[in-house]
Parts: C-alpha cells; structure tokens; sequence
C-alpha cells in the first residue's frame, strides 16, 4: 500500500467526515458503560439494588409536599407581561438550568482525586432532580389552567403520577392518576418512580465524566420530560380569560430549601 503523500489537488478526495463535539460523543461512550454497569450491578446487587432504589421511591414520595409550587396569580405578577406559552418556556428554562446545576455539582465533585461516596452523591442528585421537575411540572399544571383538585398532599401525589409517567394530569378523568397514598397506591406509585429512576439511571451518573458532561445530560434530559407533559397540557388547555378563580396555593409547612438555583425557579 502506498504510503500517503499530501498532494496538492484534493478534489478527488471525498470530504473528511464531520465528527460528533467531543462532549456528545463522550456522553454516548458513558451512557453505554452506564447501562452496562447499572445492569450488571442490578444483577450482582439483586435484592440489595432494589432495596435502594425502593428507598429513593420513598424519599421522593417523601418530598414532594414539601416542594414549593407558585400558583397561576404569582407567576404571572413574578413574570408580566408573558402568554402561557412564554411563561412556560420560562419555566423550562430555569428548570433545565437548575437540574444542570445539580449535575455539574456531583460531576466536579466526583473528578476530585479522592471522590466522595459515589452512592450517597448518585442519590442526592435523584432527590435533587425530581424535586426540580415536580415544581416545573406542578407550575406548568398552573399555567395551562388545569390545577388538579383537592389539598395540597392530593395534588402532590398527582404530580408524583404526572412525573413517574412523564405525562400530563388531565383534571376532567381523576380516574387517570392517582391521588389517595393509600398501601395499594403507594406501591404502585413506587414502582413507577422505580422504573423512571432504573431507566434514567445511565443520564443520572455525571460523576463518571465530570460536570460539564453532567450538566448537558441533565438539562437535555428535563428539557425532554417537559415537553412531553406540555404536549399532552396543551390537547386540554383552559385559556386564561376562561378560568375560574382559583384559591391561593396553600405552603408547605417545611418548604424544601431549593438552594443556589436560578430565579425562575
């Protein structure tokens, strides 16, 4: 075989190939070794794994009244001026940028040279990240006129259902989600959250890449779910001018601290 010789008259040469940015191609190397691992380790780990993931379930189950939510009346006052799908735009914004921030913290945190305890990180950005999206998904609930009924515990669990299905609460068929934890419905409901927390697992691990990896994976991933519960809000939208009056939204008694994440969250 000849040995290669630059020439100077290329046009018979095809184009060299466009390579993926360097971080796209890193996020798919780690997502495959992520997959494999979290399989192999589901496998080895067997009850031990599960038991984990069911403690995580618990935890958000756990958190999510605590999440605080701005009703209708306060975002638009928080944002004048803005249509409902300007205002949701907003809100997706902030909750990208929020859950990139939880990636990009565990990320660094993890190329230190002596990382802290992976596992104890993994779930703090679990907990993290769904806390994020519950108040994105609950607040998009608002904007698109269709605050499910009941206190604020009921409407928490429905937002559980809106966030472990990845799909949007249609008020009108109760029969749709869940609202009640009663044994039966709290099982069910962790094995939902369960499934979304194993599928997601291989976008939950920026440790093994670093923070800016961490942070593109995230973001991406909550722009996603977003999308997916605006499109089914839309196909049941209640125009503004059409809405009833609506009471405040009642506090939580302990709120949850969601610390050093951008304004419109």
């Amino acid at each position: 075989m000849a040995p290669f010789e630059p020439g100077t008259d290329r046009g018979d040469h095809p184009a060299p190939a466009r390579q993926p940015a360097p971080v796209a191609r890193r996020v798919a190397v780690v997502r495959d070794k992520a997959r494999d691992m979290a399989r192999e380790g589901v496998r080895k780990g067997g009850s031990r794994a599960r038991a984990g993931l069911a403690h995580l379930a618990d935890r958000i189950i756990e958190i999510a009244p605590r999440v605080p939510v701005r009703d209708l009346a306060t975002l638009r006052r928080q944002f004048p001026g803005l249509g409902p799908e300007e205002l949701a735009d907003k809100l997706v914004a902030g909750a990208a940028a929020g859950t990139s921030t939880v990636g990009a913290g565990i990320g660094a945190a993890a190329m230190l040279p002596v990382p802290p305890a992976m596992p104890t990180e993994l779930a703090a950005e679990i907990t993290g990240v769904a806390a994020i999206e519950l108040k994105l998904l609950a607040e998009l609930h608002e904007v698109y006129g269709v605050r499910p009924p009941g206190n604020l515990r009921t409407r928490s669990t429905a937002y559980l259902s809106s966030w472990s299905g990845e799909r949007g609460i249609d008020v009108m068929k109760p029969s749709t989600y869940d609202t009640a934890l009663g044994g039966q419905m709290k099982r069910r409901l962790r094995q939902q959250i369960m499934k979304r927390m194993v599928r997601d697992l291989p976008n939950l691990m920026p440790f093994m890449v670093g923070a800016a990896v961490g942070a593109v994976i995230n973001r991406r991933d909550t722009r996603r779910l977003a999308a997916r519960v605006r499109a089914d809000l839309r196909r049941i939208q209640v125009p503004w001018e059409e809405l009833k009056e609506l009471p405040p939204l009642e506090e939580p008694a302990e709120p949850l601290n969601l610390r050093d994440l951008p304004e419109e969250l």
